[in-house]
């Protein structure tokens, strides 16, 4: 038990594809499966549990925003277009560490679905919740141990409240093991 300064409201963001895979390997509808693991998160102390699918929208509708701009300003700057949108957070870090200044500017500024769902936690529901985000600690279920490397990034820190947008991340296979761990099986 943590100390009541210490004590953080729990939410976890699960993505469809690990939701998918994790249906797969229990041979379940996607469905069940969302219900039965946020049982199963719930059960273990977790407050909220939320899908992601809604944040990939976001991110979809920044990235047509800024593709439109671009293309509206094409004229003004020769280096607007392509404009290349990646939520591989391995590729984004492949790109700028191998092609750096000739390939960054055509990368799209918009957040990933996992980096939207971290804002929208630690702002918007934190601000329902009548808390500050360094009270929250979002976890996110991802496919990818890369989207570790992306929460990582120092662009998705809120120097503010000293909080990360995701505190956390756990992947598919991760979940699977601590599912086993507890001796569930959904």
């Amino acid at each position: 038990m943590a100390a009541p300064s210490q004590q953080r409201l729990v939410v976890v963001s699960v993505s469809p594809q690990s939701r998918a895979s994790l249906a797969a390997r229990f041979q379940l509808n996607p469905t069940d499966t969302a219900r039965k693991l946020t049982s199963f998160f719930k059960k273990i102390g977790v407050h909220f549990v939320f899908d992601t699918a809604f944040s990939r929208h976001f991110s979809l509708l920044e990235s047509q925003r800024e593709f439109v701009r671009r293309f509206r300003g094409q004229a003004d700057c020769r280096q607007a277009l392509p404009l290349l949108a990646s939520a591989c957070p391995g590729w984004i870090c492949y790109a700028e560490k191998t092609h750096g200044s000739f390939i960054l500017p055509h990368i799209s500024t918009a957040r990933s679905p996992q980096q939207v769902m971290g804002s929208l936690v630690k702002d918007f529901f934190a601000q329902q919740q009548h808390l500050t985000p360094d009270k929250i600690y979002h976890v996110t279920v991802m496919p990818c141990y890369d989207k570790k490397l992306e929460a990582s990034r120092p662009d998705f820190f809120n120097q503010e409240h000293q909080t990360r947008d995701v505190d956390c991340v756990l992947t598919t296979g991760e979940v699977f093991r601590l599912l086993e761990e507890e001796g569930v099986s959904l």
